[in-house]
C-alpha cells in the first residue's frame, strides 16, 4: 500500500509541474533563496534531499514519469477520437449495434459486414453489402452516428444493386473478397483467416461467423454478419 500511495503522490508531482525544474522551484523557501543566494545551489539542494519538505525526486525518474503520463493522455485523446459512436445518444438498434461492433471493428477483432436496403435520395430502392472496418478507415462516422447522416451502400462498397437502374457492381477491400460466380449466391471470402462468408439466410453463414437481422426504424431492412477473424498459423 505504501509503494501505491509513493507511485500516487509522484504522478501526482509529474501532473502538476511542467518541468523538473519547476518541481524544485516548488521545493525553495524564500529563506533558502535569501541565505543562498544562489537558485541553482538551491535546487540541489532539494533534488539532494537537503532543502524542501516535499518528495525527494530524482530528475530522471521526473523525466520518466512525464514521459508515461504524456503518452497515457495521448493515448486515451486518440481513443476518445477514434470511436465516433463515443458520447452519442443512440436511439435506433442499427446505430446501437454499430456502436457496438465500432472498436472490434477498428481493432481487427472482428470484421463485420452489413446488408442494407432502403431508398436512396432519389427515392429508388438499393441495397448492398458494407464492409463496415473499411468505411470505418476510409471516411469519418461521427455524422452517422449523430444523425446528421444515413449509412447507405455505395458503387464502391462490396455489392451495391440499384432496383430502378438495374446498376450492379461488386468490389474486393482489404478485408473480403467477393465471390459472385457461387452457384449458391453470393459469397465473401475473409482475407486474413481464408473462411467463407455466407449471407444466404437459409444456411449457416460459416465458421466463425454470425448472422443478426435487426429491426431499425431508419431503414427497410439490416442485416449484420461478424466475422470473428483467426490469422492462419
Amino acid at each position: 500500500m505504501e509503494e501505491e500511495s509513493s507511485a500516487a503522490a509522484v504522478d501526482s508531482i509529474v501532473n502538476e509541474f511542467h518541468s523538473y525544474e519547476d518541481f524544485l522551484d516548488s521545493q525553495i523557501t524564500p529563506l533558502d533563496r535569501y541565505y543562498l543566494e544562489d537558485e541553482e545551489l538551491a535546487r540541489q539542494l532539494v533534488e539532494l534531499g537537503l532543502r524542501g519538505s516535499g518528495e525527494v525526486l530524482k530528475k530522471e525518474e521526473f523525466q520518466t514519469r512525464k514521459a508515461a503520463a504524456e503518452a497515457l493522455r495521448l493515448s486515451n485523446r486518440t481513443q476518445q477520437k477514434t470511436l465516433a459512436s463515443a458520447g452519442k445518444e443512440l436511439k435506433d438498434n442499427f446505430l446501437r449495434a454499430l456502436a457496438e461492433r465500432e472498436e472490434a471493428n477498428r481493432s481487427g477483432k472482428m470484421t463485420s459486414i452489413i446488408f442494407i436496403r432502403d431508398h436512396n435520395s432519389r427515392g429508388q430502392e438499393i441495397s448492398g453489402y458494407i464492409d463496415y472496418s473499411h468505411r470505418l478507415q476510409s471516411e469519418d462516422f461521427e455524422p452517422y452516428f449523430s444523425g446528421k447522416k444515413r449509412l447507405l451502400p455505395r458503387l464502391t462498397d462490396l455489392s451495391f444493386y440499384n432496383w430502378k437502374t438495374q446498376v450492379s457492381t461488386s468490389n474486393d477491400t482489404a478485408n473480403y473478397q467477393v465471390i459472385t460466380d457461387n452457384p449458391a449466391g453470393l459469397l465473401f471470402k475473409n482475407k486474413i483467416d481464408r473462411k467463407t462468408l455466407n449471407v444466404d439466410p437459409k444456411v449457416s453463414p460459416g465458421d466463425n461467423s454470425t448472422r443478426s437481422p435487426l429491426h431499425s426504424d431508419l431503414y427497410i431492412q439490416v442485416v449484420i454478419y461478424d466475422h470473428f477473424t483467426r490469422e492462419k498459423v
